[in-house]
């Protein structure tokens, strides 16, 4: 079997919802960093570019029709190139990189570039059709995040509980304290503006430029939503799902936009086109829980992915967990024998300060983790993150 490296790889930074992307269609933010891997590697042929596999979990406004498809006509690549839009919700852009890399390693593609984006500021208003000839009633959906056009069917056999109240009953059925969770996410901020304040980042991220109303474009470069907090102030907050709760906005993931993408390549390709690599694809793993403690989803993937590939999570120099809510990422951490404030997991934040733009966040979080190893020299980096309607990813690179 073919190797599947991956070579490059970038992001915008994250925005905060209705903050200074929200001016950006998604279609346009997804061809952002699109451009970005042409610019930075001069030397390849885009036309020779086999696939373009991207995730987006909306899809219902200015990301529909495809949005890989349109996103890499608008980057400027050569129209003979193809692309493929997939929804493993918020595991879109890691089920993305899992699929373009069997592609390589099967040996049907040679060249291929993994991504996602999502617009969650700019998610439409939906309204279905009417049900009766002149009907007069209507009724409009939110599109930016959870269920919409329920199926009576699904609720009655497994509910359609809110993303956030699936954190809180993680939190019930696990025994994860509001305590704990807020300490969780103060360690999230306190480790992503370290992380910042040494440009740690600074590999992965590219410059966006943001027209204005008046004057010059804005220059955005920094991720936008984290936020200087303390305990105390965490503790204030009131839970989201019930005034009792424990899932709060300060211990949760934020609602975002942003883009990614990297490039992947067989190793005939790196000598072909004079690519440098930074891992390799070990193995990716999907695993299903019940929808209503979807954040569970992680601890059945990772021992999947471990067992695929033989190798233990004592090997792992680096985690990258994504913190949907601090209540399931501690329940997944808990359930796997790893401590709470592990120094490997997350060692730069999370998505709890980082954001978590839907379609966007797997792809972070393995660019993230790719460009650890090469900084600390560590050998394996486990990426993994829950998936609304009860589903967990987890996928292993190793640095080259």
């Amino acid at each position: 079997m073919n190797q599947a490296f991956i070579c490059d790889a970038v992001r915008t930074p994250f925005g905060r919802f209705g903050g200074t992307l929200s001016t950006v269609r998604a279609d346009d933010l997804a061809a952002l960093p699109l451009k970005a891997l042409l610019e930075r590697n001069p030397g390849l042929d885009p036309a020779r570019i086999d696939d373009v596999i991207y995730g987006c979990a909306n899809q219902a406004g200015e990301d529909n029709r495809n949005v890989a498809r349109m996103a890499l006509l608008l980057a400027g690549l050569p129209e003979n190139v193809p692309g493929s839009t997939v929804n493993r919700l918020c595991g879109s852009s890691l089920d993305a990189i899992g699929i373009a890399a069997r592609a390589i390693k099967s040996g049907e593609t040679q060249l291929m570039v993994a991504g996602g984006v999502e617009s969650m500021s700019r998610a439409p208003f939906v309204m279905g059709k009417a049900e009766s000839a002149f009907s007069r009633s209507m009724k409009m959906e939110d599109t930016t995040i959870g269920w919409r056009f329920i199926n009576p069917l699904m609720k009655a056999l497994y509910g359609v509980d809110s993303m956030p109240e699936t954190a809180e009953n993680v939190a019930d059925e696990f025994g994860i304290s509001r305590a704990d969770q807020d300490a969780f996410a103060l360690r999230s901020q306190q480790r992503t503006a370290l992380a910042q304040g040494k440009g740690l980042f600074d590999d992965e991220l590219i410059a966006v430029s943001v027209p204005q109303r008046k004057g010059d474009a804005l220059n955005f470069a920094r991720d936008e939503h984290p936020r200087n907090t303390s305990l105390e102030s965490l503790a204030k907050l009131k839970g989201v799902v019930r005034a009792d709760g424990s899932v709060t906005a300060g211990n949760a993931s934020g609602v975002n936009d942003g883009a990614c993408a990297m490039l992947l390549a067989s190793e005939q390709a790196l000598i072909a086109h004079d690519l440098q690599p930074l891992a390799r694809v070990v193995g990716v793993a999907t695993a299903g829980v019940a929808p209503r403690i979807m954040g569970f989803g992680p601890s059945p993937a990772v021992r999947k992915v471990l067992a695929q590939t033989g190798l233990t999570l004592d090997q792992m120099d680096v985690i990258e967990l994504n913190e949907a809510f601090a209540a399931q990422a501690l329940a997944v951490t808990r359930s796997l024998g790893l401590a709470d404030d592990a120094a490997h997991i997350n060692p730069n934040g999370g998505a709890i300060a980082l954001g978590h733009p839907l379609g966007a966040s797997g792809g972070r979080l393995a660019m993230t983790a790719a460009y650890q190893l090469k900084r600390t020299g560590g050998r394996y980096a486990l990426c993994t993150m829950c998936i609304g309607v009860g589903q967990g990813i987890a996928l292993i690179i190793e640095r080259v």
